[in-house]
């Protein structure tokens, strides 16, 4: 931070001439980062506030501190006084109008404190289920993988800021001791910021920020939505195939995520495509949507 200017010191003033005054040291403009004409201090020898009587201009407007090089205008416009001999009612009609801009600049001052009020989610109607094993939709892979997962994982969380339910299940072909692929799906319902910038930025630049996924918008699935995929696979040994299609409908978000990995142990040697998935991934996310409507 640079140093304000200070006034000339006394070697470097000239001596007063016989029968004249001395002069008063100049005191230098202060600077200041108010973008507004700039409040300067007040003259030297006035370095504190004069009592101010009710009625007379400059009530609520006390003068920035001497030398301070921020100093800020005042909060409150000035209020004028009441028409000489007004009586009573002249006072009420001050204290009113004091009342008024104290009140606003309170309110104001705390909807920038507090970010708002709060009441002005965009849920649209959804709901967090406590149990999203059972709350979701993911009828499409049943036919791929028939058996059901015995005992899935689940959690939720409920808060005056977020609401968000999360389930991952095991998937198994007809015959399979152990599960072939997962899947997990989580609801987000945001209640004190709305998560359009994050969400966009996370999503839509998912592959700059991890190497060798591919990212492509979804339309007609909430206010958007993005598809982000990865195939590893070599022949039936190795690698892996994920997806996820993650969405935003308002201050709502939601992900459904599908992942498999091949190894010599495996049982599936034949995992579904990447199209098959993703085609999955749509249609019961839409489902998916609706039901946590209801």
């Amino acid at each position: 931070m640079s140093t304000p200017p200070q006034p000339p010191q006394p070697a470097d003033r000239p001596a007063p001439q016989p029968g004249q005054p001395a002069p008063q040291p100049a005191v230098p403009a202060q600077p200041t980062a108010y973008p507004y004409p700039s409040p300067q201090s007040p003259a030297s020898g006035q370095f504190h506030a004069q009592p101010t009587l009710v009625g007379q201009p400059g009530l609520l407007q006390p003068p920035p501190q001497p030398g301070h090089p921020y100093a800020q205008p005042p909060l409150y416009a000035p209020v004028p006084a009441p028409p000489a001999g007004g009586g009573g009612a002249g006072r009420a009609v001050l204290w009113a109008a004091v009342g008024a801009v104290v009140a606003s600049a309170a309110w104001a001052a705390g909807v920038f404190l507090a970010g708002g009020t709060g009441d002005g989610a965009d849920l649209r109607g959804y709901s967090a289920p406590s149990n999203m094993c059972s709350g979701a939709d993911y009828s499409s892979f049943t036919d791929e993988y028939p058996q059901n997962d015995a005992s899935p994982t689940h959690n939720s969380l409920k808060d005056d800021a977020l609401d968000e339910s999360y389930c991952s299940v095991g998937l198994k072909k007809t015959g399979s001791s152990y599960s072939d692929a997962y899947l997990t799906m989580q609801v987000d319902l945001h209640r004190s910021t709305d998560p359009a910038p994050e969400f966009t930025a996370t999503w839509s630049n998912y592959g700059d920020s991890h190497t060798g996924y591919d990212v492509s918008p979804v339309k007609d699935i909430g206010d958007e939505a993005y598809l982000v995929s990865q195939d590893t696979t070599s022949g039936s040994t190795g690698g892996s195939r994920y997806a996820t299609l993650a969405v935003r409908d308002g201050w709502v978000t939601y992900t459904m995520s599908y992942s498999v990995y091949l190894s010599s142990y495996d049982q599936d040697k034949d995992p579904p495509g990447l199209a098959d998935v993703t085609d999955w991934l749509k249609t019961d996310t839409r489902a998916t949507l609706e039901r946590l409507k209801d």
